[in-house]
């Protein structure tokens, strides 16, 4: 391999590459050979060029290749850097670049800038989308109003096929950009019914519309939370829904891949809070990423202080048994693993609404069980390790039995803190951690050290 040529290294990736050329480009202040490298790429890419890059090289790369980024680029962003990136745009390329953005993704672009980059976004808009993306961010947030695109085709409910498909060859210029149903409405503009496209292009021209309406159809309040539209898409096997005002009348459609971002939006944040952080970026400050992580850090703190002032009321048995304090965290360890994933069970079973009081004492004695079974297992192989690593049958005992006990509670606490924390309105999947890892810990000390206390003294 030549000095310095890192093509023929089986570890440098074709990405690796591509951000070195970037790099290398911005540092020329050499335009063309940057634009040579990012026009070719989908905006996705491209986005996630300019995350890769520290601050100073993307605001180099802003004003060296700012006039060629478009609103998809823009949209694509982290949430985190488009306002730095939307603030070093000219405002004439701001304007081009957001002008062709469907509504749904001009309000998704604006409800996470402050409040002076909001309207150099909404100046830059047409009077009429000015109007639409302003009504949209009216709405609730989080609600199928922020969701929803604007741009609806829809047809009269007494319109035939034949009329639809005309209607559509002379008005494709104004037809949003991807759409999966034709909406039928009545006068009063209320939505009655859709046709899925495949099925009225194969559908006689003189056949009415309202013959080849699809069963699934349904609407969808403006003010219904998006959790809960993203809920339905997977639920139903929906590809778009029309959203109706409080009057029932049509204002909007959310379509598939919005409900499926918000779908994976969710996901990954139940899985961030089940590790006591937030969502954070590569690009994030020192500062930033420490503020959101220390809360629970500091809950994490007061629950360890918990389970050792357990600890400290056996000071006199761990003094006189020091095989106690060998084995006392291999109780607490398998009680907090046992109870973790009876939570992450139990989180994404209450998020897809497959655990439901209907079903919560069926599930409760289901993890009894499991709780007992597995105890009883362990309970066999950790008392036969204590027999043989300290010759003491009674030890042998005592770790067992504790070890029964910690796993049946944390199958339990692992299924019924987050239940509760649901009920109280409390976001299960941000707190339930903190709590079962502290009923574990405390549990299965208290069993240990306790049963020591009765039987080895």
């Amino acid at each position: 391999m030549a000095d310095g040529d890192l093509s023929d290294d089986p570890g440098y990736s074709l990405e690796n590459s591509l951000m070195h050329s970037v790099r290398a480009a911005i540092e020329a202040e050499d335009r063309a050979a940057l634009a040579a490298l990012l026009d070719p790429l989908h905006p996705a890419d491209i986005a996630d060029v300019m995350e890769q890059l520290g601050e100073r090289p993307r605001r180099d790369l802003v004003l060296l290749w700012g006039c060629e980024i478009d609103g998809d680029v823009l949209s694509e962003l982290d949430e985190g850097l488009r306002e730095e990136v939307i603030t070093a745009l000219p405002a004439e390329v701001l304007s081009d670049a957001i002008r062709d953005l469907e509504s749904d993704d001009v309000v998704d672009l604006l409800e996470d800038l402050e409040e002076p980059q909001q309207e150099l976004i909404l100046e830059a808009l047409p009077a009429a989308d000015r109007a639409a993306v302003e009504q949209a961010l009216s709405y609730p947030e989080f609600s199928a109003g922020r969701l929803m695109q604007r741009e609806v085709v829809r047809m009269p409910d007494h319109a035939t096929v034949g009329e639809t498909i005309d209607f559509l060859r002379r008005n494709g210029d104004d037809l949003p950009e991807q759409f999966y149903h034709v909406v039928l409405v009545d006068p009063g503009m209320h939505p009655t019914g859709y046709v899925t496209l495949g099925k009225m292009l194969s559908t006689a021209r003189d056949a009415p519309l309202k013959s080849i309406t699809e069963d699934s159809f349904r609407t969808i309040p403006v003010t219904q939370d998006e959790g809960e539209v993203a809920y339905a898409f997977n639920q139903y096997h929906l590809i778009s829904v029309p959203v109706v005002d409080e009057d029932d009348r049509l204002v909007g459609v959310v379509t598939i891949d919005d409900a499926m971002a918000v779908l994976d939006e969710e996901h990954e944040e139940d899985i961030l809070r089940l590790a006591g952080v937030s969502e954070g970026r590569p690009s994030d400050r020192i500062i930033d990423t420490t503020r959101r992580r220390f809360p629970w850090l500091a809950v994490n703190l007061i629950t360890s202080i918990l389970a050792s002032l357990v600890i400290a009321q056996f000071e006199a048995v761990i003094a006189q048994v020091v095989a106690l304090a060998v084995l006392m965290p291999i109780v607490a360890s398998m009680g907090g693993n046992a109870g973790t994933q009876t939570l992450t069970v139990a989180v994404r079973a209450l998020a897809t609404k497959d655990l439901t009081g209907s079903n919560l004492f069926r599930v409760m004695w289901r993890e009894l069980a499991v709780g007992l079974v597995n105890g009883v297992i362990f309970a066999v192989v950790m008392g036969v390790v204590g027999v043989i690593w300290f010759s003491s049958p009674m030890l042998g005992v005592i770790i067992a039995a504790a070890m029964v006990v910690n796993l049946v509670v944390a199958g339990l606490a692992g299924l019924l803190v987050p239940v509760a924390l649901d009920k109280l309105g409390i976001d299960p999947a941000l707190a339930s951690g903190a709590f079962v890892t502290t009923v574990t810990d405390i549990v299965g000390f208290f069993a240990f050290l306790g049963l020591a206390a009765m039987l080895l003294l």
